[in-house]
């Protein structure tokens, strides 16, 4: 299962979808999420949303030094955050700017595809691409 971003243009940049992630794992606010809604230069250009884009050969898990992300299957990577020694090689990997921080624990916030965020978009942005089996029709 991915995570996608289906349709940016209908993002109007409540943050819902940010609160929802932090809300996942019992956390209030915003400082938890692992997507993130900027401004694309102002009410008139919209928004952006950034989020993991599940790589098959992730670069922020090729520079980690300590092994602490490790590639998931399907994509992306999972945190073991023991492993992660907080060196923030992760996040200046990230090509998409999606490895966010959680300077409460000192180490990265990255989505895990789980699709919580997306029932929390009122406006149909996000969606939850779902693997296909091998051999499966479509």
């Amino acid at each position: 299962m991915r995570l996608e971003v289906v349709d940016a243009e209908r993002c109007v940049g409540c943050q819902c979808c940010m609160f929802a992630c932090t809300r996942r794992v019992g956390a209030g606010g915003l400082a938890g999420a692992c997507i993130g809604v900027r401004s694309a230069g102002g009410m008139s250009r919209g928004f952006k949303v950034v989020v993991c884009r599940a790589c098959d050969d992730p670069p922020c898990a090729r520079a980690c030094p300590t092994g602490a992300l490790q590639p998931r299957k399907g994509g992306g990577v999972r945190l073991d955050a023991a492993r992660c020694i907080g060196c923030e090689a992760c996040r200046d990997a990230c090509i998409m700017g999606a490895v966010y921080w959680n300077d409460e624990t000192g180490k990265p916030a990255i989505c895990t595809h789980c699709g919580f965020c997306v029932s929390y978009c009122p406006y149909g942005v996000l969606g939850v691409e779902k693997e296909v089996t091998a051999g499966a029709q479509g």
